[in-house]
């Protein structure tokens, strides 16, 4: 079987375009636009070229995707779900942090 296959390495230190976002998320530019507008897509950067994203926010990009699709959400209805998703998250790692510090019995 041959073919080739685009592999991203997905890391805090490497930038993508918009125009790469849209590519790679399935997502719109119109609706990424509206996400970062609305907080719930964070863009690295706003200069002369436009908008860029760490590499970490296209499994966000694609999950918001998914959400589109499976759930037919609006541009609104995704940036909440995005937010508690990510509020969800960030309650899971706590959560982990606090049984950590317990004492084994």
């Amino acid at each position: 079987m041959t073919g080739e296959t685009d592999v991203m390495w997905l890391d805090e230190h490497r930038l993508v375009t918009l125009a790469e976002l849209v590519q790679v998320s399935g997502l719109s530019e119109r609706e990424l636009l509206e996400l970062v507008q609305g907080g719930a897509i964070a863009a690295s950067g706003s200069g002369a070229g436009g908008y860029t994203f760490s590499a970490r926010v296209i499994t966000v990009a694609r999950t918001a995707c998914r959400l589109r699709d499976d759930l037919e959400l609006d541009v609104r209805g995704l940036g909440v779900a995005l937010r508690l998703l990510e509020r969800v998250s960030e309650l899971e790692a706590e959560i982990s942090q606090l049984r950590a510090q317990l004492p084994s019995g």
